[in-house]
């Protein structure tokens, strides 16, 4: 595709998304009220003039915000997930430039339900409209058209990787010209001293280094300044020391490039929904629940002395210390007498359970049998400090314990109050075996799993199984 081409279907896009825009402004009014058609045009017969100047600054505020998101770069290598963060960013901006416009214009057309409604359909629009552009340009890029020309610096064992790759999948639209290195073999292009030469007698769009970092690091700068100096776009291979969990993410601090490594679930806006359903959820349940939990406070008062609360410290999202709250379920100096009780421990590794603990109260167990004791860690809920579903919060005693520091991977998310381990045998299962779930957990996070987990809770709560 030349730059002409490229210019003008970024052009399209772009006028696409204005219309997009401005339907789901007219939509959302006519959703809101029926009347707001007539309300509409009223106002536009009213003062014609300052009508036209108002929409002539949203389409270009629209436009300006647009633009500065870097929608419309090229997205060969997105995945849909990122089409509906762009298409939610999208929204949300130029919902506020709505607003804003609205309120300094004082135009009665533009309110709070209209531009709620607005911000709703116009993600949902323009996320259509990118899957349908990548279905469309999918089926370009596969009867070779809309390609990019690509070189790959190296020719080792990664960069021949690379290479199988883009062969392998021709919907992406790269076409392989050949290689850039210090070898002499048929699909070398040249050195690496004659790059800039390469670069100027041949059409290339993009080019990926694959070269061993320790071995090119002081190649690296004059290779990435010689492709900055032809206009070529340059990427690089994000596994650079050979990790095996990490995912690598582009951001950028001002003027610098900054490649972050995560090895939990990526901060994004399912993470976000995840707090929000967290936070909803725990409210509602705490409500619902009231009766339970005054009648839960009131029987522990009757039956034995000492509060009614359990509150201690645990290990939370990346070894945070915080104070979980538990109904009581032990006698009150139950803390001092754990050294008369430590070698009756039941489980495997550092972590401490017994079936039958002598300290337990009547009403205790029956509270543990049900987990209703756990009944209180909404609240950590609502707080922040736990999530519904995540690794069960360590105690410092257990956390203090740990002999193999890759444990600690699982203080990378936020704990919870149900997990893998709570649906799958919980006592009766070992320590390593928790352990290897809550890593599975945190590298196969979604919202899907966490509602699985939520649908597993109760019938393993009812039915009592692993409880101590």
């Amino acid at each position: 595709m030349t730059s002409s081409q490229r210019s003008s279907l970024t052009l399209t896009h772009k006028i696409v998304d204005l219309v997009a825009l401005v339907s789901a402004f007219v939509a959302a009014a006519a959703w809101v009220s029926p009347y707001y058609w007539e309300r509409l045009r009223d106002a536009a017969l009213a003062s014609r003039g300052v009508n036209i100047m108002f929409f002539a600054m949203l389409l270009l505020g629209w436009n300006i915000g647009l633009s500065s998101l870097w929608l419309y770069r090229s997205k060969r290598l997105s995945s849909w997930r990122h089409e509906l963060g762009d298409a939610i960013k999208a929204a949300g901006l130029c919902a506020l430039i709505l607003a804003a416009l609205g309120l300094i214009a004082q135009w009665e057309v533009v309110t709070r339900g209209v531009v709620l409604g607005f911000c709703l359909l116009a993600a949902a629009m323009m996320f259509v409209m990118r899957i349908v552009k990548r279905a469309v340009l999918r089926q370009f890029r596969l009867r070779g058209r809309n390609l990019r020309r690509m070189v790959i610096v190296g020719t080792g064992a990664r960069a021949r990787q690379m290479a199988e790759m883009i062969a392998d999948h021709p919907e992406l639209g790269y076409q392989l010209i050949g290689f850039i290195d210090n070898v002499k073999e048929p699909d070398v292009l040249g050195p690496l001293d004659q790059m800039a030469q390469i670069l100027s007698s041949n059409v290339v769009d993009e080019m990926l280094i694959a070269l061993p970092i320790k071995t090119f690091y002081e190649e690296m700068a004059d290779i990435v300044q010689v492709a900055e100096d032809q206009g070529v776009t340059v990427r690089m291979l994000s596994d650079l020391f050979n990790l095996r969990l990490a995912r690598a993410v582009a951001d950028q601090l001002e003027d610098t490039p900054i490649i972050s490594l995560y090895t939990g679930p990526e901060i994004n806006w399912m993470m976000t929904l995840k707090r929000v359903i967290d936070f909803i959820g725990s409210t509602l349940l705490i409500l619902i629940l009231a009766p339970v939990l005054s009648v839960i406070a009131l029987l522990i008062k009757l039956t034995s002395p000492g509060p009614v609360f359990f509150i201690q410290e645990r290990v939370g999202h990346n070894k945070r210390r915080f104070r979980m709250f538990k109904f009581r379920t032990m006698v009150p100096d139950a803390e001092q007498r754990m050294a008369e009780v430590e070698h009756l421990n039941e489980v495997s590794g550092p972590v401490f359970k017994i079936r039958n603990d002598p300290r337990v109260t009547p009403i205790g167990a029956f509270l543990r049998k049900t987990s209703l004791d756990e009944l209180p860690q909404l609240f950590n809920v609502v707080l922040g400090h736990l999530s519904l579903v995540g690794p069960r919060p360590m105690s410092v005693r257990d956390f203090e314990r740990f002999h193999e520091f890759w444990f600690n991977r699982r203080f990378s998310v936020k704990p919870g109050i149900t997990c893998i381990w709570q649906v799958s045998g919980r006592s009766q299962t070992s320590f390593d075996q928790w352990i290897q779930q809550d890593l599975d957990y945190i590298d196969n996070w979604s919202l899907a799993l966490d509602l699985k987990i939520l649908c597993k809770t109760i019938p393993a709560v009812m039915r009592g199984t692993g409880a101590m």
